[in-house]
């Protein structure tokens, strides 16, 4: 079945690229509604944006979606990801400014709140997007697959010269509250090199170290180190989590992603809808559900979250 939160519930901090306040709250929405944003400092122009992969506007350092009007909303990927992860169908997330807030640059705050706030079944049916046929997009040495899998799977490699990053690679079943126990945690990071040139380009304006990871070589600079030693390739598969949510269903197939990011995870959702004959709508039953992102998923396995 479809859900959505039992009640409402509220985030407030700054934005990572912007560096401005927002508060967003986000509300229960009837079946059929999807995830979608009201900029609620905004008059005189159409305020929502639905979070669907053919509004996302290509960026490489985070997934911003963006109406018919130029009304838009940025840094969505960690909130979708939790809302995929919670099993989450259905919200309205009002949000008073341009950019989500980065809070501890991980999808645990946004996680606590929708599981404090519950999640309530709806009397409409689920329906899930299947891949059929394998789809891939390359761009030189990264790449980004989705292929048929009798259920939800996620293997994802990375390749840094840092030797405080490295080559990670992880590959993770993504029901039974696996998101919540091993991912939802996990911070976004980058090297020192690249806060200098954001900020010389004015971005990563609300950037600190203590809402990202920031590596230096082989040393980590953020006050405490690692959540997990591989942490970063953790926290792509988050952000692979709320692009690919972004597909308007759960998808049940693998997503394989070789040094991809948000762009290249839009560009094969792309792929994939260019063509009727690589999925298909398939409806849920109960056996399907219980190897979504969200099934399984107790308070308890909060616990485990740092």
């Amino acid at each position: 079945m479809q859900t959505t939160l039992a009640k409402h519930v509220s985030f407030s901090g700054t934005g990572l690229h912007t560096g401005k306040p927002a508060t967003l709250v986000v509300r229960p929405a009837v079946a059929g509604h999807g995830i979608v944003f009201e900029r609620s400092d905004v008059t005189g122009r159409k305020a929502r944006v639905a979070a669907k992969w053919d509004n996302v506007i290509v960026s490489p350092l985070n997934t911003r979606i963006e109406n018919a009007d130029g009304i838009s909303v940025s840094t969505i990927e960690h909130i979708m990801a939790a809302l995929a992860g919670c099993g989450v169908h259905n919200v309205l997330i009002s949000i008073d400014g341009p950019e989500v807030p980065i809070l501890d640059g991980s999808a645990a705050q946004f996680v606590r709140g929708f599981v404090g706030a519950g999640v309530r079944r709806l009397d409409a049916a689920l329906s899930v997007i299947e891949v059929l046929r394998p789809v891939e997009v390359i761009n030189g040495d990264a790449s980004a697959r989705l292929e048929p899998a009798a259920e939800p799977t996620m293997d994802y490699t990375i390749d840094f010269a840092d030797a405080a990053i490295g080559r990670q690679q992880k590959v993770m079943r993504l029901a039974n509250g696996r998101f919540i126990r091993e991912l939802c945690d996990s911070r976004t990071f980058c090297r020192q090199s690249d806060v200098d040139a954001m900020r010389a380009k004015g971005l990563a304006l609300g950037g600190t170290l203590r809402n990202a990871v920031v590596v230096d070589g082989d040393k980590v600079l953020s006050p405490g180190g690692l959540r997990h030693a591989d942490e970063a390739v953790r926290h792509k598969m988050l952000d692979a989590m709320g692009d690919l949510a972004t597909a308007g269903a759960p998808i049940l197939g693998r997503y394989v992603g070789v040094r991809s990011g948000h762009a290249m995870t839009n560009q094969v959702l792309r792929a994939l809808f260019a063509d009727q004959r690589n999925w298909r709508l398939r409806a849920c039953d109960m056996a399907l559900a219980a190897q979504l992102p969200g099934a399984g998923v107790v308070a308890a396995d909060l616990a485990e979250v740092a």
